[in-house]
């Protein structure tokens, strides 16, 4: 992709390009992924692209997704005009339009077919780590989007081609949580592998798992909001539904109830509204959007 006359953003987005999809390219073989947030047809089609690409990474298969939104020029250089658009790379070139191969047994029989044809270098024991945390890294992507059953199904796949990734498994606990499969997330638990069952990476996703282990019923969450909407000035009622509407999954409506007890009183029951709070961020991931701006509040109340 030539490079010259570009303005600064044009080249920026070439130099992404270049490092995320032509450099891989040079010995893997890449599917290319044109969509959108907006794309509800490049929304049913992501999980097949991820659960084939996780099936064939150690085979040298690298799945590259790119927002045309976020990436108009590059979208452009390749005359995308609908999407989804997906294309197969190798050395930097399109070998294949895969756009058409919107069901796992078409993606299969045309990745088979490629991978016949080209000196593609299978996954060594590095490479095959570098795919694992693409997936991860696409697994923490949906979880931040809030769409727990997707991560999960993305973590799956990893678990079933790297058994050994604390990573995960840590990521595929979070996101049944998030999807409010506490009983699965259990289950994944008890079945962790012993040399990975006592990771301190998986403390997240323990404490994640604990937090929604008691998690309400509807019926019984109306009640603790009829209970707290009474009763304002009720710290203990506030509580109590701060910590059933996290384990419902009501993330919101937990920090709002326990911001408002620390910005009523911060010191009541030993700083326990705080604690909480602190507790349900790193449930989430101190790294994630929504704790990021959860927090920017708590410090709002705290230090004015």
């Amino acid at each position: 992709m030539a490079s010259m006359g570009l303005n600064l953003d044009e080249q920026k987005a070439v130099d992404r390009f270049r490092k995320e999809v032509a450099e891989p390219s040079m010995t893997k073989l890449v599917i290319l992924d044109f969509w959108a947030e907006w794309c509800g047809p490049c929304k049913a089609l992501a999980p097949v692209l991820e659960k084939v690409a996780a099936e064939y990474a150690d085979r040298g298969v690298i799945l590259a997704k790119l927002n045309v939104d976020e990436e108009q020029f590059i979208a452009a250089q390749f005359q995308v005009r609908s999407i989804p658009t997906v294309y197969a790379l190798f050395q930097g070139q399109p070998v294949a339009d895969l756009t058409n191969a919107r069901s796992e047994s078409q993606l299969r029989q045309v990745l088979d077919q490629l991978l016949e044809k080209l000196p593609v270098q299978a996954g060594d024991g590095d490479a095959q780590t570098q795919d694992v945390s693409q997936f991860v890294a696409m697994g923490e992507a949906a979880l931040a989007e809030g769409d727990g059953q997707r991560a999960a199904s993305i973590f799956g796949q990893v678990v079933e081609i790297a058994p050994d990734s604390v990573a995960a498994h840590a990521g595929l606990i979070r996101a049944l949580v998030a999807a409010g499969d506490v009983a699965q997330a259990q289950a994944v638990v008890a079945a962790l592998p012993a040399e990975i069952a006592d990771d301190p990476a998986l403390a997240q996703a323990r404490t994640a798992l604990a937090l929604a282990e008691d998690a309400p019923d509807d019926s019984e969450l109306t009640d603790l909001r009829n209970k707290a909407s009474a009763a304002p000035a009720d710290r203990e009622a506030q509580f109590a539904l701060a910590s059933a509407a996290f384990a419902a999954g009501q993330r919101d409506e937990a920090a709002d109830a326990l911001l408002g007890i620390i910005r009523a009183e911060p010191e009541w029951n030993e700083q326990a509204a705080k604690a909480k709070l602190l507790q349900i961020f790193e449930a989430v991931g101190l790294e994630d959007p929504w704790v990021a701006a959860t927090r920017r509040k708590l410090s709002l109340i705290l230090f004015g």
